[in-house]
């Protein structure tokens, strides 16, 4: 069974930087590529990043390009730094594993998901 436990969310002002982990259990890393999408209140929940399954590979929403960096961290890890941080980028992160090796960003790729962790930027 997969598992997937996120940490790292939290309060930042404007300008500032958070890391997001997503620990990965069962098998799935190395094997399927890993994404992180996000969902403002009263928003769609939208992809922000994804890493294929060898982590060769990346995609970014155009609205993060520059900012955010994806990247297999330690084992069955695989995190987002966040950088130069704007009020929105405010919303609930998910991290989630999808049905190919390709870094996809449709949703519906996606099989399994974590429960999100909250992000809250400041201006």
């Amino acid at each position: 069974q997969v598992q997937l436990v996120e940490s790292g969310g939290g309060l930042v002002q404007a300008g500032g930087s958070l890391r997001l982990a997503c620990a990965a259990s069962g098998r799935t890393f190395g094997i399927y590529a890993m994404g992180w999408f996000r969902q403002a209140p009263g928003k769609e929940r939208e992809f922000v990043a994804g890493i294929s399954a060898t982590g060769t590979s990346t995609r970014y929403v155009d609205s993060v390009k520059g900012r955010f960096t994806i990247f297999r961290d330690v084992k069955n890890t695989v995190s987002l730094q966040m950088n130069s941080l704007k009020p929105e980028d405010t919303a609930v992160y998910y991290c989630a594993v999808s049905d190919t090796t390709a870094e996809v960003a449709s949703l519906e790729r996606y099989n399994y998901w974590g429960q999100g962790t909250q992000v809250t930027v400041s201006s």
